[in-house]
């Protein structure tokens, strides 16, 4: 049964109420935004944090979308999450792919009687899993992932549940695209030292040059590229390499 069909009016067995969960949520949340963690930190936590929300849930995975479109399982609780999300990707069906795809949730209730993903559906029958809610993580800038929570019984997450998920995906989306922000920000910022400390030795060089063969800035520069090519090196290589102390001699 789908999430479209709806199901009991049930939330996680022992589960807090939903506000007290998502507050709690967003509190642990708020703190990685100023904590600069790597997107690999933050989707380990994504992963732990959606576990204890959501307490039928016997695994629990982290599906993002790269740049190119490609799908890839980033963090998972347990092998059966990986086994189930890797099976979707060579099929190309299931509920995650479907969730990306139309940036809604999906809930399968249970896999043996479920008929929108057959291929899929029928590949997991073995692994014990029967139930599964995913929700995608999506902002303005569109969707970069997806959460799902698996169990090994039938119904075991009903639309409280599903509403939770979708709250939590929600969040997690903005962590995770702000956190991409900075890791690209950290990148670019550690690019352009790199470009300044090129761009100084490629001078010292060039004086160098000046300096010992009595020619003017252009022709020193030529001689200083007419190194790199000898060399196979780059410019700030073959600047690096003629500033460096010559070896002492015995």
């Amino acid at each position: 049964m789908s999430s479209e069909q709806g199901s009991s009016e049930q939330g996680s067995p022992g589960g807090l109420p939903l506000d007290g969960e998502l507050a709690a949520v967003a509190a642990r949340m708020s703190g990685l935004l100023l904590s600069r963690e790597s997107v690999g930190s933050v989707l380990e936590l994504i992963v732990s944090l959606a576990g204890t929300t959501i307490t039928a849930a016997a695994g629990v995975g982290v599906t993002l979308v790269d740049p190119g479109g490609e799908l890839t399982t980033t963090s998972a609780s347990s092998p059966l999450v990986r086994e189930a999300d890797t099976l979707q990707y060579q099929l190309g069906e299931g509920p995650c792919i479907a969730a990306l795809a139309e940036c809604a949730p999906k809930r399968i209730d249970d896999v043996a009687a479920e008929r929108r993903w057959p291929r899929w559906c029928a590949a997991v029958a073995g692994s014990g899993l029967r139930s599964v809610l995913t929700a995608p993580m999506a902002t303005e800038d569109g969707c970069h992932g997806a959460i799902k929570v698996y169990a090994t019984t039938p119904g075991a997450f009903g639309p409280i549940d599903e509403r939770t998920l979708v709250t939590f995906a929600g969040r997690a989306a903005i962590l995770v695209a702000n956190t991409r922000a900075y890791e690209r920000a950290s990148r670019f910022s550690e690019q352009f030292k790199q470009t300044l400390r090129e761009r100084d030795l490629i001078a010292l060089a060039k004086g160098f040059l000046m300096g010992r063969d009595g020619v003017d800035e252009e022709t020193a520069f030529d001689r200083l590229l007419s190194l790199a090519r000898a060399h196979g090196r780059s410019p700030a290589e073959a600047a690096a390499g003629l500033l460096a102390p010559a070896p002492s001699g015995r």
